[in-house]
Parts: C-alpha cells; sequence; structure tokens
C-alpha cells in the first residue's frame, strides 16, 4: 500500500515538473526566407526581326530563239558558269545568210540605179536651162533620182535586217552566270518567241533573299522607332540555312517593297548577300534576322525572375524597401537569349526576385541577397564591397 503511495507521488512530480518546464521554454523565434533578386538596369539592346525567307538570283535570263531553225550545235556545258557573249547555240544560218546575201545584192543594184539616176537629173537639169529638154523631162528625171535614193534607204534596211537575223542564229548569253540544264538537243528545231526556254542563266554572286512582314509589324516597328532611345538599326542580316547551320556570311538589307500585298497584307524586303562558294541557291528556304532597331535603355531580366498565369498574363515579384514581396504586373516585348525584354512594369533599380519565389507570397517578408547574371546565365552573388576577400558563390 505504501508502495502504491510512492509510486504515484512520483508520477504527480513529474507531472508537474514536466509542466514547468514546458511553461518556461521559449517561444521559437519567426525567420525570414533567403531570396535572391538581381538590382534592374538598362543596356543597349539590339531589336532583331526574324522572318522566313526565300533566295533569289541576282540576276536571271531565260534564253529564247529570236529567229527559228535546226539547232546545229550546243556550245556550252550545262552548270557550268557563262559571261556575256558568250556563243551557247548554233541555229542553221544557211537561210538567213541567203536572205543576207540577197539584201546585199539589191542594194548593190539600187545604189548603181541611183548614179544613173543622179547623172540623168544632172543633165536634164542643165539641158532645161537651154530648153534643151521640156520641163516635164527635168521633172520626171528628178523624180526618178529621188525614187532611186529612197529605194537605198530601203534596201540598206533590208539589209541590216537580214544581218540582224543571221547575227540571231548564234544564240549568245545576255548575262555573265551559271547556266542551267538544256531543254533542247542539237537538230532541235525551234521558233522565234517560243514560250519554253532553252536554258536559264542565273548569277548567283551577289545573291538574293527576299523576306516577308506584315504591314502591321512594319508599322509597328516605326512607332517603336520614334520612341525616344530607340534607333534605326544596322539592316544587317544573318542568316540560318535549312540544315540548321550559320550561313557565314552577313547580308544587307538593301530594299523594301513600296506596296503591300493586298492577298496575304505582307510587304516584301530584300537583302543582298555574298555567295562565293555558290551555298546559296535560288529557290532555297532560310530564316533571316534583321536589325532594325537599337534600344539604348532597354530593360533585360532573366526569364526566371518573370511569371505568368493560366491567361499567359506576365507578372514578376518585386522586394521593396521594407524587404516585403510585391507582386508586379510586366509587359514583355520578345526574347532575347535568356532574357526578357521588358516594356512596361519594372523602373531601374527595382528589387525583381529570381530565386527562392516557392518560399514566398506576395506581402512576405524575405531576407534578400543581390544577385547577378554572369554570361552563363547562371546567377551568382554580388560580391560584398565591404569585404576586402569575398568570392562569387551560388544564389539562393
Amino acid at each position: 500500500m505504501k508502495s502504491t503511495i510512492y509510486i504515484g507521488g512520483l508520477i504527480i512530480a513529474a507531472t508537474i515538473f514536466s509542466s514547468c518546464q514546458q511553461d518556461t521554454a521559449p517561444a521559437p523565434s519567426k525567420q525570414t526566407p533567403a531570396v535572391s533578386y538581381i538590382k534592374v538596369t538598362t543596356a543597349e539592346h539590339n531589336i532583331d526581326t526574324k522572318m522566313q525567307g526565300r533566295v533569289v538570283a541576282s540576276l536571271s535570263a531565260e534564253i529564247r530563239p529570236q529567229v527559228g531553225g535546226i539547232i546545229q550545235t550546243r556550245l556550252f556545258k550545262e552548270g557550268s558558269t557563262v559571261k556575256q557573249g558568250e556563243l551557247l547555240y548554233q541555229i542553221d544560218p544557211a537561210t538567213y545568210q541567203s536572205a543576207y546575201n540577197e539584201a546585199k545584192a539589191n542594194l548593190n543594184s539600187a545604189k548603181a540605179s541611183l548614179a544613173t539616176a543622179k547623172l540623168k537629173d544632172e543633165r536634164y537639169a542643165n539641158l532645161l536651162k537651154f530648153e534643151g529638154v521640156s520641163q516635164q523631162e527635168a521633172d520626171d528625171a528628178h523624180a526618178t533620182y529621188l525614187e532611186a535614193q529612197a529605194d537605198i534607204e530601203k534596201y540598206e534596211a533590208a539589209l541590216a535586217t537580214a544581218a540582224i537575223n543571221l547575227e540571231f542564229t548564234k544564240i549568245k548569253a545576255p548575262i555573265s552566270g551559271h547556266i542551267g540544264i538544256s531543254s533542247i538537243t542539237s537538230g532541235a528545231l525551234v521558233t522565234a518567241q517560243q514560250t519554253s526556254a532553252l536554258a536559264t542563266i542565273r548569277t548567283l554572286d551577289p545573291i538574293y533573299v527576299d523576306m516577308k512582314k506584315s504591314s502591321k509589324e512594319l508599322l509597328k516597328l516605326r512607332k517603336l522607332i520614334n520612341e525616344s532611345g530607340i534607333s534605326q538599326g544596322n539592316a544587317q542580316v544573318t542568316l540560318t540555312l535549312e540544315d540548321g547551320s550559320q550561313y557565314s556570311h552577313k547580308g544587307q538589307l538593301t530594299m523594301q517593297e513600296v506596296s503591300v500585298d493586298a492577298s496575304t497584307g505582307n510587304v516584301t524586303l530584300r537583302a543582298e548577300f555574298p555567295n562565293p562558294d555558290g551555298i546559296l541557291l535560288p529557290g532555297m528556304f532560310v530564316r533571316t534576322e534583321v536589325n532594325e532597331a537599337i534600344n539604348k535603355n532597354a530593360i533585360l531580366v532573366p526569364q526566371q525572375g518573370i511569371f505568368r498565369t493560366a491567361t499567359g498574363e506576365a507578372f514578376a515579384y518585386v522586394i521593396n524597401d521594407n524587404n516585403l514581396v510585391e507582386r508586379r504586373v510586366v509587359q514583355t516585348l520578345d526574347a532575347f537569349e535568356n532574357q526578357w525584354v521588358i516594356a512596361a512594369g519594372l523602373s531601374v533599380n527595382d528589387k525583381l526576385l529570381v530565386e527562392g519565389s516557392g518560399k514566398i507570397r506576395p506581402g512576405s517578408e524575405v531576407t534578400p541577397v543581390q544577385v547577378e547574371m554572369n554570361n552563363k546565365g547562371i546567377m551568382v552573388t554580388v560580391v560584398d564591397q565591404n569585404s576586402n576577400s569575398a568570392s562569387a558563390q551560388g544564389g539562393v
């Protein structure tokens, strides 16, 4: 019985001691989460526009005969480079040579008739002074002389036409460039101004790339350039080929079409590229990037500092002077590498939260740690200016 009373006493004492410990234990301190932020600054930013483009030869000429006949010889190698004036095809010239010879003979005959008519006209003019011939005879002689002169002009024109047709039997290259596949062979009959080309010559160096830009985007760019701090770009064009590789030469924007395509609402832009190695071929589809403007006071922030709602609205978390988190709606222009270009919502010197967003909500108090993004896109802690030996380390 005494043992039972003793044990009960120990239990009551232990309970009282435990209760006293709980009453005297200190309450746990409230800890603020550490988060990383960057200080918003401005930087110069090239406003580049990406567009689809198509390669076009700078010069192109379809070869068609200007006289009809049988092709005697093809004098070029398909796929080779030809020079302006180089002989490509020879049409059988026999018929045209005959026509030339006839026109030449007619001219010589007309020249002989002219000489006779001239002498007779001069003789009758002298005889008329002494009334050796009648006025009518003198007038007829002079008219015959004038007709002979006109015949000379007519036959000279006929001879020139015959010479031109004879020369047209030699089909020559109108431009320098690369010539493609011949659609005919020796022995084929061709006709003047036929619809099908014998071959096509294209100049590939330099070469053009045609791009399409909507008139809406064009107006947007012009309004943007009118804003302060934004100037016209250098119109330099970079090219990405169909296999994803970068074309080694830069191009230059040379012209913009002065009308809008009514069916598509697009405006055509044209850039000129050097093509010494013949990599670019007419008809290729490429991707282009054109430097159209330069924003000298652009706000660029890491993409990880910008969030979006289910509806696509962009927002960011900003730390105020009291170390409280604010939710800020922002407007983005476009993406540049691993950054967003901000149009509205952020200002210079704002503290933009970039790491630790899972620990907070709007109104939360935080312990801010300033970081900056290095050239590899990694956040590193800003070196403490008051410390003599501080090394960069990863952010929160």
